[in-house]
């Protein structure tokens, strides 16, 4: 998977750059990609990874992903988080779930484009 479908999803779901949890959790779903193990354990592995990479602490990673979803829910582009979730969405989604969700869509594009 190559970074840059990555960033375009994550933009296209109205994320932007400005935000310090959009390369956190560009470089998490680059990771979940690499190795599905990272979803089963978002905060014991996928989150002191990336704080490793960034130089950053757990808790600011987890909470700087938390808050690029809430502007995805809030602002960003809700309908197409639901579009490729295959399901409703009546609450935000947690983050496990959230990455879960774009993972899930990112290796059934590859397939797809195969």
């Amino acid at each position: 998977m190559r970074e840059r479908e990555i960033q375009r999803l994550v933009r296209t779901l109205g994320i932007g750059a400005t935000y310090r949890g959009y390369r956190y959790l560009n470089f998490g779903i680059k990771l979940c990609m690499q190795d599905e193990n990272y979803l089963l354990s978002v905060s014991k592995l996928l989150y002191p990874q990336i704080a490793k990479k960034y130089q950053a602490t757990s808790s600011s990673v987890e909470r700087d992903i938390r808050t690029v979803i809430n502007v995805c829910w809030e602002r960003g582009n809700r309908q197409l988080l639901e579009d490729i979730s295959l399901r409703p969405l009546n609450t935000r989604p947690t983050s496990s779930v959230f990455l879960d969700i774009l993972v899930h869509y990112l290796r059934q594009d590859c397939l797809d484009n195969l």
